[in-house]
Protein backbone atom coordinates (compact mmCIF):
# COMPACT_ATOMS: atom_id res chain seq x y z
CA UNK A 1 0.00 0.00 0.00
CA UNK A 2 1.39 3.47 -0.89
CA UNK A 3 2.54 5.55 2.09
CA UNK A 4 1.27 9.02 1.22
CA UNK A 5 2.21 11.88 3.51
CA UNK A 6 1.11 15.51 3.91
CA UNK A 7 3.57 16.73 1.35
CA UNK A 8 1.30 17.24 -1.60
CA UNK A 9 1.84 13.75 -3.00
CA UNK A 10 -1.02 13.03 -5.42
CA UNK A 11 -3.54 10.69 -3.91
CA UNK A 12 -3.24 11.74 -0.24
CA UNK A 13 -6.90 11.80 0.89
CA UNK A 14 -7.82 12.16 -2.77
CA UNK A 15 -6.29 15.63 -3.15
CA UNK A 16 -3.97 16.24 -6.12
CA UNK A 17 -2.03 18.96 -4.29
CA UNK A 18 -1.41 20.35 -0.82
CA UNK A 19 -4.46 22.02 0.66
CA UNK A 20 -4.07 24.80 3.22
CA UNK A 21 -6.66 26.16 5.62
CA UNK A 22 -8.36 29.27 4.23
CA UNK A 23 -8.55 32.79 5.62
CA UNK A 24 -12.00 34.27 6.09
CA UNK A 25 -12.14 38.06 6.07
CA UNK A 26 -14.97 39.32 8.29
CA UNK A 27 -16.12 42.91 7.85
CA UNK A 28 -17.62 44.19 11.09
CA UNK A 29 -16.49 43.58 14.66
CA UNK A 30 -19.78 42.97 16.48
CA UNK A 31 -21.05 39.95 18.35
CA UNK A 32 -22.04 38.12 15.16
CA UNK A 33 -18.41 38.22 14.00
CA UNK A 34 -17.30 37.10 17.47
CA UNK A 35 -19.56 34.05 17.41
CA UNK A 36 -18.77 33.23 13.78
CA UNK A 37 -15.07 33.26 14.63
CA UNK A 38 -15.77 30.95 17.57
CA UNK A 39 -17.53 28.49 15.24
CA UNK A 40 -14.56 28.49 12.87
CA UNK A 41 -11.98 27.62 15.54
CA UNK A 42 -12.64 23.84 15.66
CA UNK A 43 -12.61 23.81 11.85
CA UNK A 44 -9.11 25.29 11.83
CA UNK A 45 -10.32 28.30 9.86
CA UNK A 46 -8.24 31.47 10.10
CA UNK A 47 -10.03 34.78 10.56
CA UNK A 48 -9.04 38.32 9.68
CA UNK A 49 -11.26 41.08 11.04
CA UNK A 50 -12.01 44.62 9.87
CA UNK A 51 -13.28 46.40 12.95
CA UNK A 52 -14.18 49.97 13.85
CA UNK A 53 -12.30 49.94 17.18
CA UNK A 54 -10.08 47.55 19.17
CA UNK A 55 -12.83 47.39 21.81
CA UNK A 56 -15.42 45.88 19.47
CA UNK A 57 -16.82 42.51 20.50
CA UNK A 58 -14.97 40.40 17.92
CA UNK A 59 -11.80 42.49 18.02
CA UNK A 60 -11.26 41.29 21.59
CA UNK A 61 -10.90 37.65 20.50
CA UNK A 62 -9.70 37.52 16.86
CA UNK A 63 -5.92 37.43 16.54
CA UNK A 64 -5.60 39.40 13.28
CA UNK A 65 -7.52 42.67 13.50
CA UNK A 66 -7.40 45.63 11.13
CA UNK A 67 -8.87 48.86 12.50
CA UNK A 68 -10.48 50.87 9.73
CA UNK A 69 -13.56 52.30 8.08
CA UNK A 70 -15.56 49.79 6.01
CA UNK A 71 -16.98 52.71 4.00
CA UNK A 72 -13.52 53.46 2.55
CA UNK A 73 -12.72 51.43 -0.58
CA UNK A 74 -8.94 51.66 -0.17
CA UNK A 75 -9.25 50.28 3.36
CA UNK A 76 -11.41 47.42 2.13
CA UNK A 77 -8.96 46.57 -0.65
CA UNK A 78 -6.00 46.55 1.73
CA UNK A 79 -7.96 44.39 4.17
CA UNK A 80 -8.96 41.90 1.47
CA UNK A 81 -5.37 41.08 0.57
CA UNK A 82 -4.57 37.60 1.84
CA UNK A 83 -8.23 36.68 2.38
CA UNK A 84 -9.75 33.74 0.53
CA UNK A 85 -13.29 35.08 0.97
CA UNK A 86 -14.98 38.17 2.41
CA UNK A 87 -18.14 37.99 4.51
CA UNK A 88 -19.92 40.30 6.96
CA UNK A 89 -21.55 40.71 10.34
CA UNK A 90 -23.65 43.63 9.06
CA UNK A 91 -25.12 44.79 5.75
CA UNK A 92 -23.80 48.35 5.64
CA UNK A 93 -20.78 48.11 3.30
CA UNK A 94 -21.54 50.26 0.22
CA UNK A 95 -22.75 48.12 -2.65
CA UNK A 96 -20.36 49.75 -5.14
CA UNK A 97 -17.39 48.85 -2.90
CA UNK A 98 -18.42 45.21 -2.92
CA UNK A 99 -18.61 45.27 -6.72
CA UNK A 100 -15.09 46.72 -6.80
CA UNK A 101 -13.80 43.86 -4.61
CA UNK A 102 -15.42 41.32 -6.91
CA UNK A 103 -13.82 43.05 -9.91
CA UNK A 104 -10.49 42.62 -8.10
CA UNK A 105 -11.12 38.88 -8.00
CA UNK A 106 -12.03 38.65 -4.31
CA UNK A 107 -14.93 36.27 -3.54
CA UNK A 108 -17.59 38.26 -1.65
CA UNK A 109 -20.28 36.16 0.05
CA UNK A 110 -23.05 37.07 -0.04
CA UNK A 111 -22.28 39.06 -3.19
CA UNK A 112 -23.48 42.60 -3.85
CA UNK A 113 -26.29 41.48 -6.17
CA UNK A 114 -27.77 39.50 -3.28
CA UNK A 115 -26.80 41.72 -0.36
CA UNK A 116 -28.45 44.83 -1.81
CA UNK A 117 -31.82 43.21 -1.01
CA UNK A 118 -30.91 43.28 2.69
CA UNK A 119 -29.39 46.77 2.42
CA UNK A 120 -32.28 48.48 0.67
CA UNK A 121 -35.87 47.73 1.70
CA UNK A 122 -37.24 49.28 -1.48
CA UNK A 123 -35.12 47.01 -3.66
CA UNK A 124 -36.10 44.06 -1.47
CA UNK A 125 -39.82 44.69 -1.81
CA UNK A 126 -39.60 45.16 -5.58
CA UNK A 127 -37.69 41.90 -6.03
CA UNK A 128 -39.98 39.94 -3.71
CA UNK A 129 -42.91 41.18 -5.78
CA UNK A 130 -41.20 39.93 -8.94
CA UNK A 131 -40.75 36.42 -7.57
CA UNK A 132 -44.24 36.28 -6.05
CA UNK A 133 -43.17 36.18 -2.39
CA UNK A 134 -46.06 37.20 -0.11
CA UNK A 135 -45.54 40.63 1.46
CA UNK A 136 -47.56 43.37 3.14
CA UNK A 137 -49.00 45.99 0.78
CA UNK A 138 -46.38 48.67 0.25
CA UNK A 139 -44.89 51.38 -1.95
CA UNK A 140 -42.28 54.13 -1.84
CA UNK A 141 -43.78 57.44 -0.70
CA UNK A 142 -42.41 60.90 -1.49
CA UNK A 143 -43.60 63.00 1.46
CA UNK A 144 -46.12 63.05 4.34
CA UNK A 145 -48.95 63.84 1.95
CA UNK A 146 -48.07 60.83 -0.18
CA UNK A 147 -47.94 58.73 2.99
CA UNK A 148 -51.47 59.91 3.78
CA UNK A 149 -52.57 58.86 0.30
CA UNK A 150 -51.05 55.42 0.87
CA UNK A 151 -52.91 55.12 4.17
CA UNK A 152 -56.16 55.77 2.31
CA UNK A 153 -55.24 53.10 -0.26
CA UNK A 154 -54.82 50.41 2.43
CA UNK A 155 -57.86 51.29 4.50
CA UNK A 156 -56.57 54.03 6.77
CA UNK A 157 -54.12 54.52 9.61
CA UNK A 158 -52.09 53.16 11.26
CA UNK A 159 -49.35 52.46 8.70
CA UNK A 160 -45.65 51.66 8.96
CA UNK A 161 -42.97 53.95 7.49
CA UNK A 162 -39.38 52.76 7.05
CA UNK A 163 -36.25 54.42 5.72
CA UNK A 164 -35.06 52.11 2.95
CA UNK A 165 -31.49 51.98 4.28
CA UNK A 166 -29.80 51.97 7.66
CA UNK A 167 -32.51 50.67 9.99
CA UNK A 168 -32.21 47.78 12.45
CA UNK A 169 -33.66 46.73 15.83
CA UNK A 170 -36.58 49.11 15.43
CA UNK A 171 -34.43 52.04 14.30
CA UNK A 172 -35.56 53.69 11.08
CA UNK A 173 -39.10 52.39 11.59
CA UNK A 174 -42.13 54.49 12.55
CA UNK A 175 -45.61 53.43 13.61
CA UNK A 176 -47.72 56.20 12.09
CA UNK A 177 -51.20 56.90 13.46
CA UNK A 178 -51.83 60.39 12.06
CA UNK A 179 -50.54 62.60 9.21
CA UNK A 180 -48.50 64.55 11.78
CA UNK A 181 -46.66 61.36 12.82
CA UNK A 182 -45.39 60.98 9.23
CA UNK A 183 -43.01 63.96 9.21
CA UNK A 184 -39.94 62.57 11.01
CA UNK A 185 -39.19 59.69 8.58
CA UNK A 186 -38.56 62.15 5.75
CA UNK A 187 -36.01 64.24 7.67
CA UNK A 188 -33.19 61.76 6.95
CA UNK A 189 -33.28 62.63 3.26
CA UNK A 190 -33.49 59.02 2.05
CA UNK A 191 -36.40 57.25 0.32
CA UNK A 192 -39.19 56.10 2.61
CA UNK A 193 -41.11 52.85 2.24
CA UNK A 194 -44.73 52.73 3.40
CA UNK A 195 -46.26 49.40 4.44
CA UNK A 196 -49.68 48.44 5.66
CA UNK A 197 -50.01 47.60 9.35
CA UNK A 198 -50.39 43.83 9.28
CA UNK A 199 -52.90 42.16 11.57
CA UNK A 200 -50.57 39.40 12.73
CA UNK A 201 -50.84 36.77 15.41
CA UNK A 202 -47.06 36.48 15.95
CA UNK A 203 -43.68 36.88 14.30
CA UNK A 204 -41.79 33.92 12.91
CA UNK A 205 -38.35 33.47 11.37
CA UNK A 206 -37.16 30.95 8.80
CA UNK A 207 -33.37 30.53 8.84
CA UNK A 208 -31.58 28.77 5.99
CA UNK A 209 -28.00 28.45 4.77
CA UNK A 210 -26.98 28.10 1.12
CA UNK A 211 -23.59 27.31 -0.43
CA UNK A 212 -22.15 28.48 -3.80
CA UNK A 213 -22.87 25.17 -5.51
CA UNK A 214 -26.49 25.25 -4.38
CA UNK A 215 -26.57 22.97 -1.35
CA UNK A 216 -28.99 24.38 1.22
CA UNK A 217 -30.28 23.47 4.68
CA UNK A 218 -33.26 24.79 6.60
CA UNK A 219 -33.55 25.15 10.38
CA UNK A 220 -36.87 24.69 12.18
CA UNK A 221 -39.11 27.76 11.94
CA UNK A 222 -39.00 29.74 15.19
CA UNK A 223 -41.23 32.20 16.99
CA UNK A 224 -39.62 35.58 17.68
CA UNK A 225 -41.07 37.77 20.42
CA UNK A 226 -40.25 41.47 20.38
CA UNK A 227 -40.20 44.09 23.14
CA UNK A 228 -40.04 47.74 22.05
CA UNK A 229 -39.00 46.69 18.56
CA UNK A 230 -36.08 44.55 19.79
CA UNK A 231 -35.99 40.74 19.77
CA UNK A 232 -36.46 39.52 23.34
CA UNK A 233 -37.19 35.77 23.11
CA UNK A 234 -36.91 33.09 20.42
CA UNK A 235 -38.64 29.73 20.76
CA UNK A 236 -37.47 26.81 18.61
CA UNK A 237 -39.50 25.37 17.06
CA UNK A 238 -42.42 27.81 16.98
CA UNK A 239 -45.09 26.38 19.31
CA UNK A 240 -48.33 25.10 17.77
CA UNK A 241 -47.25 25.98 14.24
CA UNK A 242 -49.11 23.92 11.67
CA UNK A 243 -46.57 21.62 9.98
CA UNK A 244 -47.87 22.59 6.56
CA UNK A 245 -47.38 26.31 7.28
CA UNK A 246 -43.92 25.60 8.72
CA UNK A 247 -43.01 23.78 5.51
CA UNK A 248 -44.31 26.70 3.45
CA UNK A 249 -42.11 29.09 5.44
CA UNK A 250 -39.00 26.94 4.94
CA UNK A 251 -39.71 26.50 1.23
CA UNK A 252 -40.26 30.26 0.87
CA UNK A 253 -36.92 31.02 2.54
CA UNK A 254 -35.12 28.49 0.35
CA UNK A 255 -36.75 29.91 -2.78
CA UNK A 256 -35.83 33.50 -1.84
CA UNK A 257 -32.23 32.44 -1.25
CA UNK A 258 -32.04 30.75 -4.65
CA UNK A 259 -33.77 33.56 -6.56
CA UNK A 260 -31.61 36.26 -4.96
CA UNK A 261 -28.39 34.24 -5.17
CA UNK A 262 -27.71 34.30 -1.43
CA UNK A 263 -24.53 32.59 -0.24
CA UNK A 264 -24.30 32.01 3.50
CA UNK A 265 -26.97 32.46 6.12
CA UNK A 266 -30.35 34.02 5.30
CA UNK A 267 -32.95 34.93 7.93
CA UNK A 268 -36.44 35.57 6.60
CA UNK A 269 -38.47 37.39 9.24
CA UNK A 270 -42.17 36.64 8.81
CA UNK A 271 -45.59 37.69 10.02
CA UNK A 272 -48.06 34.91 10.74
CA UNK A 273 -51.37 36.66 10.08
CA UNK A 274 -54.52 36.12 12.08
CA UNK A 275 -56.10 34.49 9.02
CA UNK A 276 -53.33 31.88 8.74
CA UNK A 277 -50.99 33.31 6.09
CA UNK A 278 -47.29 34.15 6.20
CA UNK A 279 -45.89 37.46 4.92
CA UNK A 280 -42.24 38.47 4.53
CA UNK A 281 -41.28 41.27 6.92
CA UNK A 282 -37.48 41.61 6.61
CA UNK A 283 -34.42 39.82 5.21
CA UNK A 284 -30.99 39.49 6.83
CA UNK A 285 -28.04 37.94 4.96
CA UNK A 286 -25.77 37.06 7.88
CA UNK A 287 -26.13 35.10 11.10
CA UNK A 288 -29.18 36.45 12.90
CA UNK A 289 -30.56 36.89 16.40
CA UNK A 290 -33.39 34.48 15.59
CA UNK A 291 -30.76 31.78 14.99
CA UNK A 292 -28.72 32.17 18.19
CA UNK A 293 -30.57 29.21 19.69
CA UNK A 294 -28.71 26.95 17.25
CA UNK A 295 -25.44 27.36 19.18
CA UNK A 296 -26.70 24.92 21.80
CA UNK A 297 -29.93 23.60 20.31
CA UNK A 298 -28.95 22.40 16.82
CA UNK A 299 -26.50 19.79 15.61
CA UNK A 300 -24.75 22.47 13.52
CA UNK A 301 -25.12 26.12 14.50
CA UNK A 302 -26.00 28.94 12.11
CA UNK A 303 -22.48 30.31 12.64
CA UNK A 304 -20.72 27.07 11.73
CA UNK A 305 -22.91 26.61 8.68
CA UNK A 306 -22.32 30.21 7.57
CA UNK A 307 -18.57 29.56 7.67
CA UNK A 308 -19.02 26.33 5.76
CA UNK A 309 -21.21 28.01 3.16
CA UNK A 310 -18.95 30.96 2.37
CA UNK A 311 -16.06 28.50 1.93
CA UNK A 312 -18.25 26.11 -0.11
CA UNK A 313 -17.73 23.29 2.37
CA UNK A 314 -20.41 20.63 2.85
CA UNK A 315 -23.11 22.00 5.13
CA UNK A 316 -23.83 20.56 8.54
CA UNK A 317 -27.01 19.02 9.94
CA UNK A 318 -29.52 21.72 11.05
CA UNK A 319 -31.77 19.43 13.08
CA UNK A 320 -32.49 20.31 16.73
CA UNK A 321 -30.83 18.44 19.59
CA UNK A 322 -33.73 18.90 22.01
CA UNK A 323 -37.52 19.10 21.86
CA UNK A 324 -37.45 22.80 22.76
CA UNK A 325 -34.73 25.45 22.83
CA UNK A 326 -35.33 29.01 24.04
CA UNK A 327 -33.03 31.98 23.50
CA UNK A 328 -33.45 35.15 25.55
CA UNK A 329 -31.42 38.27 24.88
CA UNK A 330 -29.56 39.80 27.80
CA UNK A 331 -30.00 43.56 27.68
CA UNK A 332 -28.02 46.04 29.72
CA UNK A 333 -29.75 47.42 32.80
CA UNK A 334 -28.80 49.36 35.89
CA UNK A 335 -26.25 46.80 37.10
CA UNK A 336 -23.06 46.97 35.00
CA UNK A 337 -21.28 44.14 36.86
CA UNK A 338 -23.04 41.16 35.30
CA UNK A 339 -20.19 38.80 36.17
CA UNK A 340 -21.29 38.64 39.80
CA UNK A 341 -24.70 37.40 38.61
CA UNK A 342 -23.16 34.33 36.95
CA UNK A 343 -22.83 32.53 40.29
CA UNK A 344 -26.58 32.58 40.90
CA UNK A 345 -27.53 31.68 37.32
CA UNK A 346 -25.05 28.83 36.94
CA UNK A 347 -25.82 27.37 40.38
CA UNK A 348 -29.58 27.59 39.79
CA UNK A 349 -29.44 25.96 36.35
CA UNK A 350 -26.33 23.89 35.54
CA UNK A 351 -27.68 23.26 32.00
CA UNK A 352 -27.93 27.00 31.25
CA UNK A 353 -25.75 28.28 28.40
CA UNK A 354 -24.60 31.89 28.78
CA UNK A 355 -23.08 33.77 25.83
CA UNK A 356 -21.65 37.22 26.58
CA UNK A 357 -20.32 39.63 23.97
CA UNK A 358 -17.63 41.54 25.87
CA UNK A 359 -19.54 44.82 25.57
CA UNK A 360 -19.80 47.64 28.06
CA UNK A 361 -23.15 47.42 29.79
CA UNK A 362 -25.55 50.19 28.83
CA UNK A 363 -29.31 50.26 29.46
CA UNK A 364 -31.16 48.55 26.60
CA UNK A 365 -28.01 47.40 24.81
CA UNK A 366 -27.69 43.76 23.73
CA UNK A 367 -24.74 42.45 25.72
CA UNK A 368 -25.36 38.71 25.53
CA UNK A 369 -27.93 35.95 25.37
CA UNK A 370 -28.83 32.75 27.19
CA UNK A 371 -29.98 29.42 25.77
CA UNK A 372 -31.98 26.76 27.58
CA UNK A 373 -33.35 23.48 26.29
CA UNK A 374 -35.44 20.51 27.37
CA UNK A 375 -38.69 18.60 26.89
CA UNK A 376 -41.06 20.91 28.82
CA UNK A 377 -41.61 24.25 27.07
CA UNK A 378 -42.94 26.07 30.13
CA UNK A 379 -39.89 25.01 32.15
CA UNK A 380 -37.46 25.92 29.36
CA UNK A 381 -39.08 29.36 28.95
CA UNK A 382 -39.02 30.08 32.68
CA UNK A 383 -35.35 29.12 32.99
CA UNK A 384 -34.31 31.36 30.08
CA UNK A 385 -36.36 34.34 31.23
CA UNK A 386 -35.12 34.05 34.81
CA UNK A 387 -31.47 33.93 33.74
CA UNK A 388 -31.78 36.87 31.32
CA UNK A 389 -33.70 38.90 33.90
CA UNK A 390 -31.26 38.11 36.70
CA UNK A 391 -28.25 39.04 34.58
CA UNK A 392 -29.94 42.31 33.70
CA UNK A 393 -31.00 43.01 37.28
CA UNK A 394 -34.77 43.01 36.79
CA UNK A 395 -35.03 39.75 38.76
CA UNK A 396 -33.22 39.65 42.09
CA UNK A 397 -34.04 36.23 43.53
Amino acid sequence: MPNHSRTGVPGWCGYPKRVTFPVVGMVGGGQLARMTHEAGIPLGIKFKLLSDTPQDSAAQVVSEVVIGDYRDLATLRDFARGCDVITFDHEHVPTEHLRALEADGIPVRPGPDALVHAQDKGVMRARLDEIGAPSPRHRIVADPEDAAAFAAEVGGYPIILKTVRGGYDGKGVWFVRTPEDARDPFLAGVPVLAEEKVDFARELAANIVRSPHGQAVAYPVVESRQVDGVCDTVIAPAPDLDPELAGQAQELALRIAKELGVIGHLAVELFQTTDGRILVNELAMRPHNSGHWTQDGAITSQFANHVRAVLDLPLGDPRPRATWTVMCNVLGGDFPDMYSAYLHCMARDPQLKIHMYGKDVKPGRKVGHVNTYGDDLDDVLERARHAAGYLRGTITE
